[in-house]
């Protein structure tokens, strides 16, 4: 080629290819010198340089001047003394540089510097696509499938290529080579085949991005997702909330008679959509994160993260859903666990956690039942949290004086320190190490069934399932949601261990 036709050749390529011209004459020059070293030997350092404004081309071969017992390669280093033959005032360090005639390629030697061009390009188009795509992680996109492989489509996006898995895909959504499809970019990493673009239609922020596009009040930020949950292609749930006061923003995401949330469901296959106003009170959040179903009570625990959504008996199956879709959906949407009761089951647990107590503090306190109900009534639910209460608060409940708070006091730091005396009794017996036995959310008698049941460390609980701790345990003292909590808690040292770098000194 000529040098102006390097230069047109060059033009022409990334305009072709839509990249800077500066990385196709870098590929070109790369080309060049591989097919020089290939000439006068690769031990050489040759390098091409193509003038940008009148596309003269120069090979030059580079010696740099070493002392000698540092010399590797005698093709490019050279010692003081040789070079000082050809420039007097050569010293170590310096470069000569030689210019290196014409020659003419040869067959072979085209076709390696075309395949060194093409190679450079592909490489470069694949970090432009990594470049282009990096920061599109989030957004919503358009493609026509390529090729359907064991359920994971291949998208061509234009400039590049994207992977939609089968597990991002809809159930019973049926991908067809030529299909136009559209997805939500939720991942994009550099790999040895090139950038991969991964794209889902089954995430939660998929539905957010669409109704965002059908519903001018959430892209201006009037309306605010809050949360999604979806059971991709049955069912969903999304939170929405409307920071302008006269703007309803359930009303806004349905449409004029239900256009707006329509196209979405069209979107995701049919998927039913429940759109439901948040609240900062969680309890009414709750309430209407179970509609349909009618609630008549909630009971919140909040260090679980616990709620007992009370429900009228007719309403239970409502409540809980298909396959306890609704319950589930709920759960995942407001981020606390949900247990439905009916009316029955509820007033039946209370009695049974209302004798459990009074059983207990008439055993500690050697109290007869009514002084039990009182301390149940004004919300006393351990012995500990009688012993840790002022004597003036005890005295304040209704029929009790500062003597008979003083004598409640006492007898439940009593309790408390016999207790303590009889679970170090019992450690030594039963080998309990000091983790387990310091370890909170355990009362001493917990502590003393799992000693009886071989659990006699911290990672022997942390070991456990949650149901062989309700069954270790029993049913009355611990939910299986509960012993699962607990038993995470017991594991956090592990994650904390993981943390810890190697090298940092123990304590």
């Amino acid at each position: 080629m000529s040098r102006v036709e390097i230069l047109q050749v060059a033009d022409a390529v990334a305009r072709e290819k839509g990249m800077d011209k500066e990385v196709i004459i870098q590929a070109i020059e790369q080309a060049i010198q591989k097919a020089g070293r290939s000439k006068y030997g690769h031990e050489h350092d040759i390098r091409c340089h193509i003038d940008r404004r009148t596309g003269d081309t120069q090979l030059k071969r580079y010696r740099t001047v070493t002392p000698p017992e540092e010399i590797e390669n005698e093709a490019a280093q050279i010692t003081v003394e040789q070079a000082k033959r050809e420039k007097p005032d050569a010293q170590v360090g310096d470069i000569l540089i030689d210019t290196l005639p014409a020659f003419d390629y040869g067959r072979v030697a085209a076709q390696t510097a075309k395949q060194v061009i093409m190679q450079n390009i592909r490489e470069a188009e694949r970090e432009q696509q990594f470049d282009d795509f990096k920061d599109r992680i989030g957004e919503i996109v358009n493609g026509v499938i390529k090729r359907v492989e064991y359920g994971n489509a291949t998208i061509d996006l234009g400039r590049a290529e994207a992977i939609l898995r089968r597990d991002d895909t809809i159930p019973r959504e049926h991908l067809k080579v030529g299909d136009r499809v559209r997805a939500y970019i939720y991942d994009v990493r550099r790999e040895v085949r090139g950038p991969q673009i991964f794209l889902s239609r089954t995430r939660g922020e998929f539905m957010a991005k669409l109704f965002a596009q059908e519903v001018p009040e959430i892209y201006d930020g009037v309306i605010e997702i809050k949360a999604v949950a979806r059971d991709p292609g049955s069912r969903a749930k999304i939170a929405v909330y409307s920071h302008d006061n006269g703007m309803d923003p359930v009303g806004a995401c349905v449409g004029m008679r239900g256009s707006r949330v329509q196209a979405v469901v069209g979107e995701l296959g049919g998927e039913k959509i429940d759109i439901i106003p948040w609240s900062p009170n969680i309890a009414t959040f709750i309430v209407n994160a179970l509609a349909p179903a009618e609630v008549t009570k909630v009971v919140m625990d909040e260090e679980k993260r616990r709620l007992d959504v009370v429900v009228p008996d007719e309403q239970l199956s409502l409540a809980i859903g298909r396959r306890g879709q609704n319950v589930r959906l709920a759960s995942i949407l407001t981020g606390w666990y949900i247990d439905i009761l009916t009316e029955e089951e509820e007033t039946k647990r209370r009695q049974e956690e209302f004798a459990a107590r009074s059983a207990l503090f008439i055993e500690a306190l050697d109290v007869d039942d009514v002084i039990a109900r009182l301390l149940i009534a004004e919300g006393f639910n351990k012995v500990e949290e009688v012993a840790e209460t002022p004597i003036e608060e005890l005295a304040s409940i209704e029929g009790f004086n500062e003597e008979v708070g003083a004598e409640l006091k006492a007898r439940a730091e009593n309790w408390l320190i016999t207790k303590a005396e009889e679970l170090k009794n019992r450690q030594s017996e039963l080998g309990l190490a000091d983790d387990l036995v310091s370890f909170e959310g355990l009362t001493v008698d917990q502590i003393i069934k799992l000693g009886e049941n071989n659990v006699k460390t911290l990672d022997d609980l942390a070991d456990l399932a949650g149901d062989e701790l309700v069954e270790i345990l029993g049913s009355d003292a611990m939910s299986e949601s509960e012993a699962n909590a607990l038993i995470m808690k017991a594991r956090e040292h592990w994650f904390a261990d993981e943390a810890m770098p190697e090298d940092s000194p123990s304590a």
